[in-house]
């Protein structure tokens, strides 16, 4: 017979991988201040940009301490590479791009420099093509630019273009998404995101698609493919974009918003839940515990959580998380909708400008003007960053710090 005293001394059983990962992820939603609304639907504590660089703040530190090691080791050789803010003359800076390869330092450059940005980037995946921004008057690093391959189904683009299944099928090849973009300090303090941005829509760009991809195979349709980059794309993570929105030179308007995503995605949901989520699914044997090579699309993450959700028991709408992207398309070809419905044969690049003319435009549009009304960016100091990469707990502190040196807002 069991006495009461023998089963309480029974060691009791660990929770399960479904119960951890109901248990963490209502925790960490709690944590973040997200609640749900009248319809069940989970909304974000504010609808505000400083709310949702918050909202990432626990995404970017643990991508950070998972990075530690990597930081640790480039940093000491990488760091010559960004300014001072006394190394920045306005009106002496020449803009250049550098497309780059895997395995280089330059690789290794632009690593180190996406820590840097408010809201964690992807690393891209499929057809890629990244940029280093370098000022040629002082060798330093203005800015990155990254353009990768787009999401099969994006309503707001797709309504823009007005094409149909099989034409976007067909067409999507000629398109790009702008995964990163934007400049490292001091030059962000200067409007150099506008001027990075601007070179989205360059002739060099244009050319280097086509010498690396004018030419391929597709991987899904295994077709060959004569591919002209025509139209690029990009999303700002934060709302509202200060850097394409009323983004023009010469009256020539580059970035133009087309609308809204409606709100889904995965940044709310730490890598280390992630993991837990793959090893339940790895136990179940299903396939989404490692579907995530090119041609099983680009939104793996986002399918395998919500499958985890289903199965365990929660509303896989949990994966809405109620803020809404806005949307922009920066055509390069001037009849791009044209080319990409089948209305004209080929696109047409009648009025792309080089590196060259778009930064002299940028540099008397936005950096000088901007440097001559807050010249504070002058007194940055490149170990601003060195604290910020490599502070741990105190980073907020010290991104309190840089705002007050740049003169954020």
């Amino acid at each position: 017979m069991t006495t009461r005293r023998q089963i309480d001394a029974r060691p009791i059983p660990l929770l399960t991988l479904e119960a951890q990962i109901k248990r963490n992820l209502r925790r960490h939603l709690k944590f973040l201040g997200f609640h749900k609304d009248e319809r069940g639907l989970l909304r974000p504590p504010a609808m505000t940009k400083e709310c949702f660089k918050t909202l990432h703040i626990v995404q970017r530190n643990e991508k950070l301490t998972s990075e530690r090691d990597f930081v640790s080791k480039a940093w000491p050789d990488l760091k010559i590479h960004f300014a001072d803010g006394r190394d920045v003359k306005p009106s002496m800076m020449r803009p250049r791009l550098e497309l780059i390869d895997a395995g280089t330092w330059q690789s290794d450059l632009f690593r180190l420099a996406c820590l840097t940005w408010s809201v964690p980037v992807s690393q891209g995946y499929g057809r890629r093509m990244r940029f280093l921004v370098w000022d040629d008057f002082n060798d330093k690093l203005i800015g990155l630019l990254a353009l990768g391959d787009p999401v099969f189904n994006l309503r707001v683009r797709d309504n823009w273009v007005g094409w149909t299944v099989k034409q976007r099928k067909e067409k999507l090849v000629n398109l790009l998404d702008a995964y990163v973009l934007g400049s490292v300090p001091p030059y962000n303090a200067i409007l150099g995101g506008k001027l990075v941005a601007s070179l989205a829509r360059s002739v060099e760009v244009k050319d280097r698609f086509g010498v690396r991809y004018g030419n391929t195979r597709g991987i899904i349709s295994h077709k060959k493919k004569h591919a002209e980059l025509c139209l690029v794309t990009t999303t700002s993570a934060l709302g509202r974009s200060s850097i394409y929105n009323r983004l023009a030179l010469n009256g020539r308007k580059l970035f133009s918003p087309i609308g809204y995503t409606s709100g889904w995605g995965h940044f709310h949901i730490p890598e280390a839940l992630f993991v837990r989520m793959r090893n339940y699914l790895e136990e179940a044997g299903d396939e989404y515990s490692d579907n995530h090579r090119f041609g099983d699309g680009p939104n793996w993450k986002l399918r395998a959580v919500r499958k985890v959700l289903g199965q365990v028991g929660l509303d896989p709408d949990l994966m809405r998380h109620g803020i809404p992207r806005e949307v922009y398309v920066c055509p390069l070809a001037s009849n791009a909708r044209e080319f990409l419905t089948g209305r004209a044969k080929h696109p047409k690049f009648d009025d792309l400008k080089t590196v060259a003319e778009i930064s002299q435009m940028a540099l008397e549009r936005w950096i000088r003007p901007r440097a001559d009304r807050r010249p504070e960016f002058r007194h940055w100091q490149r170990s601003g960053l060195e604290a910020f990469l490599c502070c741990g707990e105190e980073r907020p502190a010290v991104e309190r710090q840089i705002a007050v040196k740049l003169g954020a807002r």
